[in-house]
């Protein structure tokens, strides 16, 4: 599964994919994996994302449109 939106977050903070992947405590290779679709985004990863730019899980992963934490 392909999440495009983490790409779109990362690039809407300007960061790069070493900066996300250092915040997960991985490889820029393997984070990269999770842009690009060849690896899922473990839970763990996800919530640590949702927190670190303050919007839901569910927008991350497009179940919503809505990127405002309510």
């Amino acid at each position: 599964m392909k999440f495009k939106r983490i790409k779109d977050l990362r690039e809407d903070h300007d960061l790069y994919q070493k900066d996300v992947a250092n915040l997960l405590g991985i490889s820029q290779q393997y984070y990269s994996e999770y842009e690009s679709g060849k690896r899922t985004i473990p839970i763990f990863h996800l919530i640590t994302l949702s927190k670190y730019y303050k919007t839901s899980i569910d927008y991350i992963v497009g179940l919503t449109d809505n990127a405002d934490l309510k």
